[in-house]
């Protein structure tokens, strides 16, 4: 079965981005190349490539209506640490964190995510308890 191994976003700061990465969830910075940094979390790459200027062609990921990565889910050991690290540099909650907790899901499974709002207003989720399928 095909796996998800590597996800790219795009920010006018890839360092500071991947900063925030490296210190709210301990990836490990693997790679850099051109003006972007490769992070890892020991299974997925995390791509953080400096924004595409305007003129130039290469995508149109900069461009209303563009349809790419609405939001990265992380599954963590300790949600309550993590969401502090989130808070500590900036995120900001999407969600109350006690009305999603024990939210059963369509399938009777009991899980919760906490939705934050991390650099570049990038949704960030993080769940003690993964996803549907996880």
């Amino acid at each position: 079965m095909p796996r998800i191994k590597h996800i790219a976003i795009r920010t006018p700061d890839p360092e500071k981005t991947a900063a925030f990465y490296i210190k709210v969830f301990g990836l490990e910075e693997v790679g850099k190349a051109g003006s972007g940094c490769y992070l890892s979390d020991g299974y997925i790459n995390l791509a953080i490539l400096k924004s595409i200027e305007q003129g130039e062609a290469e995508s149109p990921r900069d461009v209303a209506g563009y349809a790419g990565i609405d939001h990265l889910g992380f599954m963590v050991e300790d949600v309550d640490e993590v969401c502090q690290k989130l808070e500590s540099e900036g995120a900001r909650p999407m969600n109350q964190r006690i009305e999603m907790r024990g939210a059963p899901s369509p399938s009777g499974q009991s899980y919760y995510e906490l939705k934050y709002r991390g650099p570049d207003e990038q949704v960030i989720d993080v769940s003690g308890s993964g996803w549907i399928g996880t």
